[in-house]
């Protein structure tokens, strides 16, 4: 195998974000009582990398047994926006994420594929000044495993050589989706099949392993 291009997970792969999201979810939900609120904080846990909207959507349906309204589900977003990004513009960084992209800016391309909206990824990592990392931000909607596609599509590369790296089960089953190779990050996906770190901190080493000898 040959890594000739890199895409990124953005919360809990680059931002150290994921805190921020969950307690947003959570107080969301706290209205709704205590259980409730577990269950929803359950679900978000194990649905890492899917869009906040569809985690509404199963919230609604699943806990208070009706539909989400387009009005509500508006609302809902705009809510969770006043609760998390002015952390997330200024959480740090994973550890090792910075070494990462200035490793392989302007060597292999670069891109983020996430379930959070596409606009509001831009505008994080623009302010974060990191946007100008990557070839291409991409998120939701569509879900991710398209988005994963989409990116394999644009590079042009054979699959197995483009490097998805991400801390879900949504990040491993979109590079199953895609065909791509996946590296991944945190306690959520420890111990599986495939080359795994805590952090990013072994991730360079582990690239360089798997390059091409021109990028060395």
């Amino acid at each position: 195998m040959s890594i000739q291009c890199l895409v990124f997970d953005c919360d809990g792969v680059i931002l150290d974000s994921v805190p921020i999201k969950t307690r947003a979810f959570a107080r969301l939900a706290e209205p709704y009582g205590e259980q409730a609120k577990d269950r929803f904080v359950m679900y978000h846990a194990a649905h890492g990398g899917v869009s906040r909207y569809k985690k509404f959507e199963w919230f609604f349906q699943e806990v208070l047994g009706r539909n989400i309204t387009p009005e509500e589900s508006a609302e809902w977003g705009r809510r969770f926006a006043e609760y998390a990004l002015d952390e997330v513009r200024s959480c740090r960084l994973i550890a090792g994420a910075q070494e990462v992209l200035d490793a392989w800016r302007g060597r292999l391309p670069l891109y983020v594929c996430s379930g959070a909206p596409r606009e509001e990824l831009r505008v994080i990592l623009r302010e974060r000044r990191l946007e100008s990392y990557f070839e291409g931000v991409y998120g939701s909607p569509p879900a991710k495993a398209r988005l994963l596609a989409d990116i394999v599509v644009r590079t042009g590369l054979p699959p197995e050589t483009v490097l998805m790296i991400g801390d879900a089960s949504t990040d491993r089953d979109a590079a199953g989706y895609a065909g791509t190779s996946f590296y991944g990050v945190g306690e959520q996906l420890k111990g599986e099949n495939f080359p795994w770190g805590q952090d990013l901190t072994a991730l360079n080493d582990w690239i360089l392993g798997n390059i091409r000898a021109n990028y060395r």
